[in-house]
């Protein structure tokens, strides 16, 4: 190989390793690693919750993990998000999802 092959060659490889090392770090910020810890901690949840063969029981157990695992996205996005518009999503997610949780843990209360 010539010095102009291998210097193209490692000119793509250099610029193939900045632009993945740019993705892991727009991907790997502290409020995108508590979205995904908190995302795989719910799901593990989810996996482990016995079902109780009672559909509607099973279903506000599960929407209840559920809720409560936007409300913690949620939160993330507005401590750490820069987007204003997604702030406000996810502020207006932390307010309904509160209620519905609150509805869930209601109607759960009524129908031990």
């Amino acid at each position: 190989m010539t010095f102009n092959s291998n210097f193209k060659i490692a000119s793509v490889l250099l610029a193939g390793a900045l632009a993945s090392a740019s993705a892991f770090a727009q991907t790997s910020g502290h409020g995108s690693e508590q979205m995904k810890k908190s995302m795989e901690s719910g799901m593990q949840g989810m996996h482990k919750m016995p079902m109780s063969g009672d559909t509607d029981k099973d279903f506000a157990m599960m929407m209840k993990m559920h809720h409560q695992q936007a409300l913690e996205m949620a939160k993330v996005e507005v401590e750490h998000g820069k987007s204003p518009e997604l702030k406000a999503m996810a502020s207006k997610m932390i307010k309904d999802q509160s209620k519905e949780i609150e509805q869930l843990d209601n109607w759960l209360q009524k129908n031990k």
